[in-house]
């Protein structure tokens, strides 16, 4: 376990102290703070790793006191979790607002969920994002943009571009993985499955051997959740960990996420090399996406960092690009034209489009997006 320190806020003594033992018990270095005031200078003054707030501190408004600190450079960037008694949807929304990390219920499950939640939060930082290949993360706001798919297509086009390029795949799509299905791939090997195994053995050289190779798309995947019942058992405290072990054996890592925006996927994008965001042209498609849009840069997500991406799925109705970038507020950096029956064809015989299909407009599309995309990530992971 990592030696970090926890600033803990609470005005409940033996709240407090619980919370304490519970941390201090996993090898952390926990202080406290008895009120909001004290919580901050506390944190201005010993800079911890992390803070735990009952936002309901009677002495600070537990949205004024985030706002402190995440207007102060020494805070700005220090995770910020909720421990709160107040149950309503009113004051989770107004402290994720104000820039809390995650809101956390106290209820019988709740050190359980801190637990994980700290755990995750502390297990990425900026230092060890920047570690291994480059994280390009997947992403959309509604079902049914063809998200998995320019996925896969766009990670063979690295492939195909830069031939001495390790490229790994993960499916993070719940509950059901959807690359698998597409390239063709029937072990048994999954997401759930690597999440059980033991940290130590979770090595480079573990993921450099052990994922399946596609020989076809060229790349090494690691398939999603097999049914829903599967994704119940994955283990989320694992996640980074299997990241940052596909980061370090691979040059790119291109990671699905379909439009399973949780707590679970939240920290990848926050800390990717790259945000890929797929926009379908169906109007409900755009507007939710600016939706997501808004969060992720409430979130501290840079607009620099996101690639975005229009696909006709529908057909030639809908929201043309010039259309879509007035209301999304940013430019569309791809467009994929109508494939009609093309990319299901080429997808139900786990065939990439560029290859089943070389000489069409979508091909040159997904090779060009593929060499902007990785030009960009390593000039934004440079920065």
């Amino acid at each position: 376990m990592p030696d970090k320190k926890i600033l803990i806020v609470d005005t409940d003594v033996a709240s407090r102290n619980f919370i304490a033992r519970n941390l201090t018990a996993q090898k952390y270095d926990v202080i406290q703070a008895g009120s909001g005031k004290e919580g901050l200078i506390s944190a201005w003054r010993d800079r911890p790793d992390l803070i735990v707030v009952d936002p309901t501190v009677p002495d600070l408004r537990g949205e004024e006191l985030s706002s402190k600190l995440r207007q102060d450079a020494r805070t700005t960037n220090i995770p910020i979790v909720a421990l709160s008694s107040d149950p309503s949807v009113m004051r989770i929304k107004s402290c994720l607002d104000a820039g809390y990390n995650e809101y956390i219920t106290k209820s019988g499950q709740a050190v359980a969920t801190l637990n994980e939640t700290v755990n995750r939060l502390l297990g990425i930082t900026a230092a060890t994002a920047k570690q291994g290949g480059l994280l390009i993360v997947f992403a959309s706001a509604k079902g049914g943009s063809g998200t998995s798919s320019l996925c896969a297509n766009i990670a063979m086009n690295i492939c195909q571009s830069q031939p001495e390029a390790k490229v790994a795949v993960v499916d993070m799509v719940l509950p059901i993985g959807s690359i698998a299905p597409l390239v063709g791939y029937d072990g048994k090997q999954n997401l759930i499955t690597v999440s059980d195994i033991p940290p130590l053995e979770m090595s480079p050289d573990y993921f450099d051997k052990e994922l399946t190779e596609i020989p076809l798309w060229q790349f090494s995947l690691l398939a999603g959740s097999p049914d829903p019942e599967s994704s119940n058992h994955l283990n989320v405290a694992r996640i980074w960990d299997i990241v940052a072990g596909v980061k370090s054996a691979f040059d790119y890592v291109l990671v699905d996420l379909g439009r399973s925006l949780s707590k679970i996927s939240l920290p990848l994008i926050q800390h990717a090399d790259l945000i890929t965001l797929v926009v379908s042209t169906d109007a409900s498609s755009v507007n939710l996406t600016k939706v997501l849009l808004d969060y992720l840069k409430n979130k501290g997500v840079q607009e620099n960092g996101i690639y975005t991406i229009l696909n006709r799925a529908i057909g030639l109705e809908g929201v043309s690009k010039p259309d879509a970038e007035k209301i999304l507020g940013i430019p569309i950096k791809s467009a994929v034209p109508y494939l009609g029956g093309n990319f299901a064809l080429s997808n139900n015989q786990h065939q990439p489009y560029s290859l089943k299909f070389p000489k069409e407009t979508a091909a040159f599309v997904f090779t060009e997006a593929a060499k902007e995309m990785t030009a960009l990530a390593h000039k934004l992971r440079a920065e």
